[in-house]
């Protein structure tokens, strides 16, 4: 019995020790999409750099985060997630500290790609580590308080980067990383299982062809408003990005072992809530990327100011994303989700019915509460939709698929807003911006919206259950968890 109670203890110890060690990595990836925004003027004044250029420090981030997320993921299945998780942690501290010392713009972009290598390498492991710890009953709770620590870090992200900005200096939110990877590399050494996927081989043509797509469109989106939306080099990337995309999906249908199966995406589970993730980022990115420049730039506040302004939407998570959980355990997902996605969509709708160049804070922080919770009721019970979709043994890919749609919506929603805000508006005049803002705020609801409708695709569990009853070929591939 004394046995049995000491080897209890011991696995309950190694599941606190994965949370925390995997929550803390995805608080560090998740935090640097977020900590530069309100960094954004104070760089432009000291680096130089037009609108395109800070995209570039955002963008850089994300996109090469985004095309490489899967294929971080399929090396840890393939040579053992723990060790490339660790690889994934020393490349980022590395990179952050890169970052925090680039002389110039462009080497500050550079960095930041490097940042966003890292990160993809960590971030899709940290949840096939954490889901290998956890015993399979109480998966729900850690992957709840993995996602509220992850809201933390879009909570913490405005006003860690406003507050080290104005008191500091922007080069610490970059700083701010490395005794963070320092302390988690001998943790994660010696507290962390290793453990491996099906050991298929790796898809190099696919990841060429996702990673080429990708950046591709990304990158004519970003260059439109600069170069012109006929220009050679935006064309090019615009259409060849489709092209290699295109050729992505007909070999992830074809290939033997393909870093995508496309056959997941016939689960109606796994096709919306992925949907879902892509459109909410978008529309959600693109967004706080436009307001912490208009609390800065038009209504005149601090870095720190506009990090705390910004708190009602973005520190919601914390306070309701434990009730979501609950929510979600007794409902299901699915309604959580769609109801978040739709408060989300009409937090923005306000919000864009009362920018002005004058507005006062009270105007806008019901838009900014609304939009907060619904943030909220979303993040809590995507971690769980996500796995419970596919077969344990495809969890590791589809978690890399769902955090790289995500970030390809964050890398896509900061080019066509800011497309939209330099083809309505621009940074000419606080009227100028906001005539900017305004279109480019309704874009963001409407597509919020559209992931609302994307998540009511998702199965609930009369389905599910009915699935499993009559003996489909495929029951894992239904939401059982939602």
């Amino acid at each position: 019995m004394s046995q049995q109670t000491a080897q209890q203890t011991a696995r309950k110890g190694s599941v606190v020790w994965a949370l925390v060690i995997t929550s803390v990595a995805g608080f560090m990836a998740a935090l640097d999409n977020l900590v530069v925004t309100t960094a954004l003027p104070s760089i432009r004044k000291d680096l130089g750099g037009a609108l395109d250029d800070l995209e570039w420090t955002v963008s850089a981030y994300t996109l090469t985060f985004a095309v490489l997320l899967m294929f971080g993921a399929a090396l840890g299945d393939r040579f053992g997630r723990r060790r490339l998780f660790l690889a994934g942690v020393t490349l980022f501290t590395a990179a952050s500290a890169a970052a925090a010392m680039a002389p110039g713009i462009d080497s500050l972009i550079a960095a930041r790609a490097v940042q966003g290598v890292g990160a993809a390498v960590m971030m899709p492991l940290t949840l096939t580590l954490l889901t290998a710890a956890v015993p399979e009953a109480r998966r729900g709770m850690a992957y709840g308080i993995w996602g509220a620590v992850n809201g933390l870090a879009v909570a913490s992200g405005p006003l860690i980067g406003g507050s080290l900005t104005e008191h500091v200096s922007w080069h610490w939110i970059f700083w701010l990383n490395v005794p963070l990877g320092l302390v988690l590399l001998p943790l994660a050494r010696l507290r962390l299982a290793e453990s491996h996927g099906t050991g298929a081989p790796l898809d190099f043509p696919g990841t060429l062809l996702a990673s080429g797509g990708l950046f591709g469109i990304v990158y004519g989106l970003v260059r439109g408003p600069a170069d012109g939306w006929t220009s050679s080099l935006v064309l090019t990337g615009l259409f060849a990005g489709g092209a290699l995309l295109v050729g992505f999906v007909i070999h992830g249908s074809r290939a033997k072992n393909p870093m995508l199966p496309m056959r997941l995406f016939r689960s109606r589970a796994f096709s919306g809530i992925n949907a879902a993730s892509l459109l909410m980022f978008l529309g959600m990115f693109g967004s706080i990327f436009l307001l912490s420049q208009y609390m800065q730039g038009v209504l005149g506040y601090s870095p720190t100011e506009a990090g705390l302004r910004m708190l009602p939407w973005t520190g919601m998570p914390m306070l309701v994303a434990p009730i979501a959980g609950i929510l979600s355990d007794r409902i299901g997902g699915r309604p959580v989700a769609a109801a978040g996605l739709f408060l989300q969509a009409a937090g923005l709708g306000y919000m864009a019915s009362v920018v002005t160049a004058h507005a006062s804070y009270g105007v806008q922080l019901p838009g900014l509460i609304i939009s907060g919770i619904g943030m909220a009721l979303y993040f809590a019970p995507a971690a769980n939709l996500v796995m419970s979709a596919v077969r344990p043994q495809e969890q590791g890919i589809a978690s890399g698929a769902n955090n790289a749609l995500r970030e390809v919506g964050g890398a896509l929603g900061i080019a066509v807003m800011s497309s939209i805000f330099a083809a309505q508006g621009g940074y000419e005049s606080a009227q100028s911006f906001v005539d900017g803002l305004r279109p480019a705020l309704v874009t963001g609801s409407a597509v919020v919206a559209l992931a609302g409708i994307a998540a009511l695709l998702i199965p609930g569990r009369r389905r599910a259950a009915r699935t499993v009853t009559e003996g489909e070929p495929a029951p894992a591939l239904e939401a059982v968890g939602s």
